[in-house]
């Protein structure tokens, strides 16, 4: 029932339906919030105004809104006109639905396109002859329109809407681009409280404590609100979601969550809430853009998860990265600019009135903390117009993002403290950007957007290439390899000068974290060669699983590289190549299929085969998967032998609608930094559509 203010209790307006299931249907908003209504701006939204007996007379009374955010407020009568400008927070009643006295009356409320983000009050004053009444009508969430052309966040195709608005469920890419590694994740934006958590953000903000009304004034503005949210993921004080934890070793998160442990946004997003928006530990570049990209998703923004392999850092905008080896082919730990085998960040769509309409349309935006820029890790929105122009003197931090994919990689030879040996690679930063393809799990190639593919390609240099002028060294792996295989490498070497040449060769492969450089040496071998005029000589080498296996990162990375030095004239060819092992599967199988019915138990067998060659000690099988199973379900095996099977039953009652995930997870006490995980995606229907399926799937298969 509608508040009347005190000194006029008990006057004229009994109760407002908000009309909340119709105004969600309208605005594309249902699920996104269980106790407000939640709507898109410059969108009408209807309200049901019932008075008392008396009823209300157009002739006798006049209705005038109030719409306030925080401290600010703004009022606006209600007409009587059908046709009404978009201009300003407007309110009509269309004639033909009000009698000349009712006691129901439909209004119709829009705000205007450029209206600010957040939770708003809305007031209803009755004014008459004998004065005015206010009533609060209730409180309701504005956010962003991507279907309106005149929002900035408009985005012309609805598979785009529905991939970049409304999806809550994603996909992510890591890994080496040779062999690319998928995580999926939630990204819970339809989870109970999420909107509002997301909606706290920008409460809590530095910003908002510095200077309410400017915040909620700048809050029209998507360039604003995100350059806030990019922010406020980021540990920049205590109020901030995540906190970093860069460690290659998943067992020093300490008290937190291991970053690689995360399966969705909406469990960070309510721990922050929960606990009086401390931030959560612990994360890094895909917790940061995944959570970055649910609350963007949730505030109407469109917002895509992307995958930079192979991405420049901490080159200060010089677009050079330097990476130093001894002449035995270890890489040394000595630079502070690296390239990382991949990073995430986010893309943002909206205009860009600040640089011109030539660099609308996607923006990048870095959520994980690099360099503080104006005091705060912010990076972004960065037009990825502007990267592919190469125009790098825009706003916001373009000298940096280009560089992150366009930087030159410099590989120095070192031996007793002096140089022998420089090469420029000028493909390998940058070399493969993904993003998830609408409407499906598979990758698509951004690459294209960030930069001219056919001139990267035709820069000299390449990963695993070295040549001069009566030299060429190359070095090939011949496939992708699971953990416990031998990895075969071939050196080949090609003399192309005129007499016998004699070389030393040192091949050297390290373990290595994915944003670090190399650790410690795995395998080495050294030895002699002859190679006459114009052979081509092909070193074939092993690593025997043994030698590797024990020492491998959580990324299960390996630097390998291979040093030809000529005895003559002390010439040093360098040929490197980084690649990521496979993992061995965890099998998880839904009995009856993976289309479950909601509210009713269903049960899942979970096995893992020791493919090692070694036995595993005090194996631990975690299974888990939020509207799924409450809490975790854990099973343990002491001694798992070579070839021996462990199995685990799980049982699960889905609790929410659509597409959910079981998750499942490995360790092993000898193996600490070996975690195998395996993600499992059933479809949770009601009892009458699950069966309309299996009548239409029956139908098909007779037909």
């Amino acid at each position: 029932m509608p508040r009347p203010t005190p000194q006029t209790a008990g006057v004229g307006l009994k109760h407002v339906n908000l009309e909340v299931k119709e105004n969600h249907m309208a605005h594309r908003t249902v699920g996104l919030s269980s106790t407000h209504l939640v709507t898109r701006r410059g969108q009408p939204f209807k309200l049901l105004l019932h008075f008392h007996e008396t009823g209300f007379s157009r002739h006798h009374e006049t209705l005038v809104f109030q719409a306030l955010l925080g401290d600010l407020a703004v009022e606006f009568p209600v007409t009587f006109l059908e046709k009404v400008t978009n201009v300003g927070w407007r309110a009509w009643i269309y004639p033909h639905e009000v009698l000349p006295r009712c006691v129901s009356v439909p209004v119709q409320v829009c705000s205007p396109v450029c209206a600010p983000v957040g939770l708003h009050e809305l007031k209803l004053i009755v004014q008459n002859s004998l004065g005015q009444r206010c009533y609060s009508v209730g409180r309701f969430i504005l956010l962003c329109n991507p279907w309106l052309k005149d929002d900035p966040v408009y985005l012309p195709d609805e598979e785009q809407r529905e991939e970049y608005v409304r999806n809550d469920a994603g996909v992510l890419y890591l890994g080496t681009p040779h062999n690319i590694r998928t995580r999926h994740w939630a990204f819970g934006q339809y989870e109970s409280e999420v909107l509002e958590v997301c909606l706290n953000l920008l409460q809590v903000s530095p910003q908002h404590m510095r200077d309410r009304r400017r915040d909620y004034l700048r809050r029209s503005d998507p360039i604003y609100i995100s350059r806030v949210i990019c922010a406020m993921i980021n540990c920049i004080d205590e109020r901030s979601v995540l906190k970093g934890s860069w460690s290659g070793d998943p067992q020093a998160s300490g008290n937190g969550v291991d970053p690689a442990d995360w399966t969705g946004s909406a469990k960070i997003l309510k721990l922050w809430a929960a606990t009086r928006f401390r931030s959560v530990c612990y994360g890094q570049c895909w917790v940061f853009a995944s959570v970055m990209c649910t609350v963007m998703r949730a505030l109407g923004i469109p917002c895509r998860v992307v995958t930079i392999f192979n991405s420049a850092h901490n080159t200060k905008g010089n677009l050079i990265v330097e990476e130093y080896y001894t002449d035995s082919g270890k890489k040394l730990d000595v630079s502070q600019n690296t390239v990382w085998n991949f990073h995430m960040w986010v893309e943002c769509w909206m205009t860009r009135p600040d640089l011109g309409s030539e660099f609308d349309g996607w923006q990048v935006l870095d959520p994980t903390p690099q360099e503080r820029r104006a005091g705060m890790f912010c990076c972004g929105p960065c037009s990825v117009k502007a990267i592919r122009m190469q125009n790098v003197n825009l706003l916001y931090d373009t000298p940096f993002i280009f560089a992150s994919v366009n930087a030159d990689v410099v590989t120095v030879v070192m031996r007793d403290g002096r140089v022998v040996s420089r090469r420029v690679d000028r493909k390998r930063v940058g070399s493969h950007i993904y993003t998830k393809h609408i409407g499906s799990y598979r990758p698509q190639s951004l690459t294209c957007n960030y930069k001219c593919v056919l001139d990267n390609l035709s820069r000299c240099g390449e990963p695993g290439y070295d040549m001069s002028r009566s030299l060429q060294v190359s070095l090939r792996l011949d496939r992708v390899y699971v953990i416990g295989e031998d990895v075969a490498l071939t050196v080949t070497v090609r003399n192309t000068g005129h007499s016998l040449r004699m070389f030393r060769e040192h091949v050297n492969a390290q373990a290595k974290v994915y944003n670090r450089g190399a650790q410690q040496t795995l395998w080495e071998t050294h030895n002699q060669l002859h190679v006459w005029p114009g052979e081509v000589l092909l070193i074939e080498h092993v690593i025997p699983h043994s030698q590797y296996e024990s020492r491998l990162t959580s990324d299960c990375l390996v630097n390998v590289a291979a040093v030809v030095e000529d005895e003559r004239t002390q010439e040093h060819m360098l040929v490197s190549e980084e690649f990521n092992f496979s993992v061995p599967n965890i099998s998880i199988q839904v009995t009856g299929g993976d289309t479950v019915v909601l509210h009713k138990e269903h049960s899942a067998e979970v096995s893992f085969t020791n493919v090692f060659s070694t036995t595993m000690t005090d194996t631990v099988l975690t299974v888990e998967g939020t509207s799924l199973i409450q809490g975790k379900h854990q099973s343990r095996l002491y001694l798992l032998q070579p070839g021996q099977v462990m199995k685990t039953k799980v049982t699960f009652i889905p609790v929410v609608l659509g597409v959910q995930a079981l998750h499942a997870k490995l360790t092993f006490r000898n193996r600490p930094a070996l975690v195998i995980r395996e993600t499992h995606k059933v479809s949770v229907n009601t009892a009458a559509s699950t069966e309309d399926n299996k009548v239409q799937h029956f139908r098909e298969k007779c037909c």
